[in-house]
């Protein structure tokens, strides 16, 4: 693991963004890099895997909280809603994770391929780094600031990755992804669409199209799938949105709350502080003085 750390460390330190986030030329390959202990952070993250390689996170969905240290992979295979928090890190050794979100369609033509069954299991799980994944990511890794390299050899780097969280310890949850007109996959056309126009009035009856399913269907295996119904997962994305504006970028609040599709400055006030415990004008003040201490958003 040492050698994968070396390089996520010097990427990272080099790339990373204000928030702590350094993208790669790798579709879906990111970096995360924290100086600190930071608060509670909510979101609903994409089906990825995220190998956690120095300090350690509290990850919570529902009742379940996650210990993450160093040498663990946390998969999440379905679009759900997180509580997260790095509870170790610092200048001198600051939380270093790699992470990929995961490719459905490679995951669906790779299960096809080699014939895997259906797969089973929770939307969220945690395993020790799979030897042959932590090859390929360090491989990855190595051609990151070789472009040529990148553009001939990434996309078979990448199945080769999928290919082994397949057959890994990971692979009965993400199996369940890759079975052709599954309910997972039913269910992520239509989180596509929710996700492609958070901000517009979306009406149940386009999504349940989407899905291929009849409402009282849909709704049923949303919420399976999601944990929240499909305005509670619109409504989420759309506050967690303008969060990210506010601190990322300095919006002013009213323009973060009409950006992302409210009407009224109260309603997203005591929506934003339902979700996040903390009204947005003190949270953008705190934030604030965390960012004067390095601290990332």
């Amino acid at each position: 693991m040492q050698t994968l750390f070396d390089l996520v460390r010097r990427y990272a330190d080099a790339h990373a963004d204000q928030s702590g986030v350094a993208q790669t030329p790798v579709p879906g390959l990111s970096m995360v890099r924290v100086l600190y202990p930071g608060a509670l952070q909510v979101a609903i993250n994409r089906p990825l895997v995220a190998m956690v390689l120095q300090g350690r996170k509290l990850v919570t969905m529902g009742a379940e909280t996650f210990d993450l240290g160093p040498g663990d992979a946390l998969l999440i295979s379905a679009d759900v809603p997180t509580v997260s928090q790095i509870s170790k890190a610092s200048v001198a050794a600051p939380y270093y994770a790699l992470i990929l979100e995961l490719d459905l369609s490679m995951i669906a033509d790779i299960a096809a391929a080699i014939g895997l069954p259906h797969g089973q299991g929770g939307p969220i799980s945690v395993e020790r780094f799979d030897p042959h994944v932590e090859d390929v990511a360090t491989r990855l890794m190595q051609f990151l600031n070789r472009s040529g390299a990148i553009s001939v050899l990434g996309d078979g780097l990448l199945r080769e990755m999928h290919y082994w969280m397949l057959s890994g310890s990971h692979g009965t949850a993400i199996r369940r992804l890759g079975t052709a007109d599954s309910h997972a996959q039913r269910i992520s056309r239509a989180v596509a669409l929710i996700r492609a126009q958070f901000a517009e009035t979306l009406r149940v009856n386009d999504l349940a199209e989407a899905a291929g399913m009849s409402i009282s269907s849909f709704h049923q295996h949303f919420r399976a799938a999601t944990t929240l119904s499909p305005l509670q997962f619109q409504k989420q994305l759309r506050l967690i949105e303008a969060r990210r504006r506010m601190m990322a970028e300095g919006t002013a609040i009213a323009d973060a709350a009409y950006a992302v599709g409210y009407e009224s400055v109260p309603q997203f006030t005591r929506e934003y502080s339902r979700l996040f415990n903390v009204s947005p004008g003190r949270d953008l003040r705190q934030t604030r003085v965390g960012t004067s201490g390095l601290q990332p958003a």
